[in-house]
């Protein structure tokens, strides 16, 4: 029997309980396929990370994966929680890199940004550019998340697929009392991503959100076995590169996004637009470690 520690960090926070939950298991040695489906479901939050350090790649490798059996290979909570766990404990992650540091995700070379706000590690992770790869008619994604047509209409905007690391499916919403009546019906979401070619369907609104955060969101990937998720930087980079070729958020700004309202762990992505990639960067912080068993 092998002992593995274990932690527990709400992500795209600095408050505990608030933010995305995810689970970082710290390991040795690469683990089975079965060994990683097995402790994703017994923590059964969105995503649970596996990290170590590779002496073959010189890299801190981060390998996530769904309760449903899903690898995530994009840059998001996941990857996110699991370098600000490593800075809060002082692992020695960025040894025999230069100025810019970087991670692996699965066999993706990330660079980071990483700055101190508030007592806590503040992490920046860079995506590629944005790229609109599709459109889905608005009757059909409408009837699935159980709205009118009428409410998936917003600055003339179309429903994009948009991929920087993974595609997932930009749903502009009316405004805010429409986004907070939307439902995943997952059978007709799942049909329609496997015929159109995308993960989860992000729908956002600009209409009503805050002022800090000009942005409000929700994320369903019923595909990827998550009914909503909290924070989803892998969709929140895609986004910001949508509302950049729209013209509603200018390169080389800092904007906010919100999303996690509705399932009360509300969230706070800070993205940048900027001519090479997209970065999406939060903070995160520890709220349980222990250990388990293989």
């Amino acid at each position: 029997m092998e002992k593995l520690d274990y932690y527990v960090l709400d992500v795209f926070t600095d408050q505990r309980y608030k933010g995305n939950q995810l689970s970082v298991v710290r390991i040795e040695n690469e683990l089975t396929m079965e060994q990683y489906h097995d402790i994703s479901r017994e923590f059964g939050y969105s995503e649970t990370s596996f990290v170590h350090y590779s002496t073959t790649q010189n890299a801190f490798k981060v390998r996530s994966f769904t309760p449903a059996k899903f690898e995530v290979a994009g840059a998001g909570h996941n990857l996110l929680g699991a370098v600000c766990l490593a800075l809060l404990k002082k692992w020695d992650i960025f040894r025999d890199q230069g100025e810019q540091p970087w991670v692996m995700i699965k066999d993706t070379k990330i660079p980071l940004n990483i700055t101190m706000e508030n007592g806590l590690p503040y992490v920046a992770m860079k995506q590629k550019p944005a790229e609109i790869i599709g459109e889905v008619p608005a009757d059909i994604i409408a009837e699935a998340i159980g709205l009118h047509i009428d409410e998936l209409v917003l600055n003339g905007w179309a429903v994009n697929i948009v991929q920087t690391e993974v595609p997932h499916l930009m749903i502009p919403i009316k405004n805010v009392a429409a986004l907070q009546k939307a439902v995943s019906h997952k059978s007709l979401l799942k049909t329609i991503s496997e015929n159109f070619g995308f993960e989860g369907c992000y729908l956002f609104t600009t209409n009503g959100a805050d002022e800090k955060h000009p942005v409000e969101t929700r994320f369903f990937n019923p595909g990827m076995g998550i009914d909503e998720d909290p924070a989803t930087g892998t969709a929140a980079g895609p986004l910001a590169g949508y509302l950049e070729m729209y013209g509603y958020i200018k390169k080389d700004q800092d904007y906010l996004i919100l999303q996690g309202k509705y399932v009360e762990h509300p969230s706070s992505i800070r993205v940048k637009v900027v001519d090479d990639g997209i970065w999406v960067s939060g903070s995160a912080i520890i709220v349980m470690e222990g250990a388990i068993y293989i």
